[in-house]
């Protein structure tokens, strides 16, 4: 998993994949086992919390696709990227960042999620 931007694209197809079982087995593929998720909304420690995170975004916003948006920027062990959540060929609803941390076996052991855009409520 040395290319950063492969897990970054599998990393943003983890947050569409709906199928629980398959986005499971992305999860435990691509995440250390004890990483950990954390942004203003959520924080999830571990394998089966991101799984949970993930399924809880799914389920507040139905049919939405998270896009991703600019290059990825990377150096060591960090990558950050913009990301974008929203109905396919519209304007996103939520944008934001990431920025994650790899393991030494190139997984990714953490992501700090930062939100520049919500809709209102959240």
């Amino acid at each position: 998993m040395s290319d950063v931007n492969d897990l970054v694209a599998r990393y943003i197809a983890t947050w569409n994949e709906t199928d629980p079982a398959a986005r499971r087995a992305a999860i435990d593929e691509i995440w250390a086992e004890d990483g950990a998720y954390t942004d203003p909304i959520a924080v999830a420690e571990g394998r089966a919390e991101i799984d949970a995170t993930i399924a809880a975004v799914q389920g507040q916003f139905p049919g939405l696709t998270f896009t991703l948006v600019g290059p990825v920027d990377a150096h060591h062990d960090i990558a950050r990227f913009g990301w974008e959540l929203g109905p396919a060929g519209h304007e996103a609803l939520v944008v934001g960042f990431d920025v994650a941390v790899l393991t030494a076996d190139g997984r990714i052991g953490k992501v700090y999620g930062f939100l520049d855009k919500v809709p209102a409520g959240i």
